[in-house]
């Protein structure tokens, strides 16, 4: 089966939101980091958002072009929970209702193909963990506080407890820590078979 693996930057006080507007420490990266983000790009054929990460992905991504990470983006098959998105611009984009979302996107786990990725953590990361469908976190801790936040731009929300287990750490020449955490099988939600679902 699929794995859903999340790829999230963080700062030290919990800041998610607009990470392009944090700013750096002044080292250069050495260029580990690309190649983690570029690795796991091209280790997926599927790309996974909610309602409020597609508009700025969206925007982002339809303006580049003409490099490997741009084009392999663009090209890939993307899906969007959303109730309201009715006609999606990205190419390849394919719109979930979110009255169905959970059970379409354990549908999309089922199918043949490379692993699905999704950036971001919010209310739909939020309802994967707690429907046992995301496999990996990847947290990218920057060594930073970024002193200026509201509840919506905190990784934070009212959620079931969740345990993972640390499965790898990688620290970047630049103070970011990449902690990759995974979902233990024994605490996800048993799967129905199909006599059991009917």
């Amino acid at each position: 089966m699929r794995k859903i693996i999340n790829s999230t930057y963080i700062t030290l006080d919990g800041v998610i939101q607009d990470p392009q507007d944090w700013p750096g420490n002044g080292i250069e990266p050495d260029g580990t980091g690309t190649k983690v983000q570029v690795d796991l790009l091209f280790g997926c054929d599927a790309l996974l958002m909610g309602a409020r990460t597609y508009p700025p992905m969206a925007a982002a991504w339809m303006a580049r072009s003409g490099d490997p990470y741009s084009d392999r983006i663009n090209s890939m098959a993307k899906y969007v929970v959303s109730s309201t998105l009715t006609e999606p611009e990205w190419p390849n984009t394919h719109v979930i209702g979110g009255g169905n979302a959970i059970d379409e996107i354990r549908r999309l786990k089922e199918q043949p193909g490379q692993d699905i990725v999704q950036y971001g953590f919010g209310q739909l990361s939020y309802a994967l963990l707690e429907h046992g469908l995301l496999d990996e976190l990847r947290l990218w801790v920057h060594p930073l506080f970024y002193g200026r936040a509201t509840p919506d731009s905190l990784l934070f929300r009212p959620a079931a407890t969740a345990q993972l287990e640390l499965a790898d750490t990688l620290a970047l020449n630049t103070g970011t820590v990449i902690l990759t955490y995974r979902v233990p099988s024994s605490s996800r939600p048993p799967t129905l078979t199909a006599s059991e679902s009917e």
